[in-house]
């Protein structure tokens, strides 16, 4: 009898161990890459991605321009300034596919798990990745990593990796992270991109220090030669622990990578003529219209492309910083949108190379490029007290001129809203009402090829009563007084990618607004904007998503945070014909200097 009783006992428990693994089985999936939404393109097993040149010849030196000045050599800090290219000598458990939109394959992680309510994942390490010294990277480095740089990393990575609750341990090559709440479909990717850090180099070393020793790193290039605010020099690893990868196949092809630092953009143009350094992403409108006559380009020693991806447009604008009383009221920055005139800008100073921005997702279905749905509707209704009536009745439109320069209509609606926001001209001068405060407002910049564009948009605020000026700073004082939110008005903007998500909280969200070096420069405290953020975040499908997003640029857009400048689909790219690059470009990133290679060099 007490046999037969533990026989069914044994074969109970059994049973019931065996459902339960299968039921945790079904609760997570295991694979070789991580998709936003839906399928990878790449099966386990691929060989190569399809946009690289598999026989692109390694060797050779790519010399590259930076502007300003650089004083540390660790990127992972607010302290300082770090050097181009710093962060490129780290790996990270996994990377991004250029011709997919949201996805990443393992390159430290050979596989990934994920829970199915996206509650928690665990990367499996490939046993043969190296650090620089030879000494495996190991599940310690990973957890070492995460909390380094949420204790004394800059404050962009403790608030980037908030929803991580715990690293931990999985077995001999696992890490596990465990996030305080199920849904967040993107934070696997997030935590993907988590660069990785040898702790056993940082031990006994000030992580928050600046420091100009070369760190360790585990990616396909180190550190090598340095001069502090004049140039870096970054060396291949030859026996480069992940070459032979299939992420890795046809990258990382120059033996040396140069950062020469030039004080401002003006210089670097004329040190491109002369052959200093090798290519150059022109971003003048002006220089690229008149700049480019030299005679290496006549002689096709020069060539100058314009690549497009089919990534959504960056908004670029002229940022309020909000915390400053005078800006606090919408119409005020309303007003001042008024006073920009584009139409002339692009026809007198861009050679008509520009389309006006009007959304934050440019070019993209993410951008409220019509009026509300239903499914969108459901989202705002809840806040439509807190909105402006136009969220729901209007598709936000830029001003527009005739282009004369004349700008009349506008800047009598643009004094129509200042009126209204207690602001009238008194004796020549924009005065609030109320409180007596004349309207004084400083454009802060660090580029001189700016102030061109600035100097006609001062002159149309002074016919409102306006007292504007332009102060033009190092790029060192530039970051300084940013990162402090010293500033009334600068020219800045954000790159929104196809799936949009966590970083929507360092963009916007209140809790970002006066935390020290956010991107949340304008400084945006919305209850909707905070919720909307949360529903891209929390989306379960690519429809919520974009109906989530849709809500949030509309928001964004009625809040005249900015003064919306332009775009262009193309990077202006101009280069000595020393290089190459696979063609065509992939979908969603030119590839450099990742793909690139120098035509000079034999394959290897």
């Amino acid at each position: 009898m007490m046999r037969t009783f533990l026989g069914w006992l044994i074969a109970l428990l059994l049973t019931a161990n065996g459902a339960a693994a299968q039921e945790n089985a079904a609760a997570s999936r295991t694979a070789h890459g991580l998709s936003l939404f839906g399928e990878l393109k790449y099966p386990a097993g691929f060989k190569r991605f399809d946009y690289v040149n598999p026989d692109a010849p390694k060797g050779g030196v790519l010399r590259m321009a930076a502007i300003g000045g650089f004083d540390n050599l660790n990127p992972f800090i607010l302290k300082g300034d770090a050097a181009a290219g710093a962060g490129m000598i780290y790996d990270r458990l996994l990377t991004q596919s250029y011709d997919e939109a949201g996805a990443e394959y393992g390159l430290l992680a050979a596989s990934i798990e994920t829970a199915k309510d996206f509650s928690w994942v665990v990367f499996i390490l490939r046993p043969e990745a190296r650090w620089h010294d030879g000494k495996p990277v190991t599940p310690e480095d990973v957890i070492f990593s995460m909390n380094i740089l949420k204790e004394k990393g800059a404050p962009v990575y403790r608030f980037y990796y908030a929803n991580v609750k715990a690293a931990s341990k999985a077995g001999e090559h696992g890490v596990r992270f465990d996030f305080d709440a199920g849904g967040n479909r993107e934070l696997p990717l997030i935590v993907g991109q988590l660069p990785i850090l040898p702790a056993h180099y940082w031990k006994g070393r000030d992580f928050e220090a600046t420091t100009l020793e070369p760190p360790l790193g585990s990616g396909p290039y180190r550190i090598g030669k340095v001069e502090a605010n004049r140039n870096i020099t970054l060396e291949r690893v030859k026996d480069y622990w992940g070459k032979d990868l299939p992420v890795n196949a046809g990258a990382h092809n120059f033996d040396q990578m140069m950062f020469e630092y030039y004080r401002d953009d003006t210089v670097a143009l004329e040190a491109f003529k002369a052959n200093n350094f090798d290519v150059r992403f022109e971003t003048s409108a002006k220089n690229w219209a008149t700049a480019y006559d030299f005679p290496a380009v006549k002689q096709g020693k020069v060539v100058r492309a314009q690549l497009e991806t089919r990534n959504a447009e960056p908004m670029q604008g002229f940022l309020f910083n909000t915390r400053r009383a005078k800006f606090a009221d919408p119409r005020v920055r309303q007003a001042f949108n008024l006073a920009f005139d584009f139409e002339w800008a692009n026809k007198n100073l861009f050679y008509g190379q520009y389309a006006r921005t009007s959304s934050y997702f440019q070019n993209s279905e993410l951008a409220a490029s019509a009026l509300p749905d239903a499914a969108e509707l459901a989202l705002l209704e809840p806040w439509r007290a807190q909105l402006p009536p136009e969220v729901f009745s209007t598709i936000y439109k830029p001003p527009i001129t005739d282009g004369s320069g004349e700008n009349r209509k506008n800047l009598r609606e643009a004094q129509r809203l200042l009126l209204a926001a207690g602001w009238q001209v008194k004796d020549g001068a924009l005065t609030h009402t109320a409180s007596g405060e004349k309207m004084q407002i400083e454009f802060l910049l660090d580029q001189p090829n700016f102030e061109r564009i600035v100097s006609p948009y001062v002159r149309s605020l002074e016919r409102l009563g306006v007292k504007a000026s332009i102060r033009m700073i190092d790029t060192a004082q530039y970051k300084n007084r940013t990162d402090a939110y010293d500033f009334d008005i600068i020219i800045g903007g954000v790159a929104n990618s196809l799936s949009p998500g966590n970083e929507q909280r360092e963009y916007w969200s209140s809790a970002a607004a006066d935390r020290p070096g956010s991107r949340n420069m304008m400084g945006v405290k919305n209850p909707v904007v905070d919720a909307l953020i949360e529903k891209i975040i929390f989306a379960e499908n690519r429809a919520g998503l974009i109906t989530a997003s849709r809500a949030l640029d509309r928001v964004l857009l009625w809040g005249h945070y900015l003064v919306p400048q332009w775009h262009t689909p193309v990077t202006r790219t101009a280069y000595w014909d020393v290089l190459d690059y696979p063609r065509p470009v992939p979908d969603y990133n030119i590839g450099f200097p990742d793909l690139w290679w120098y035509k000079g060099a034999k394959a290897n």
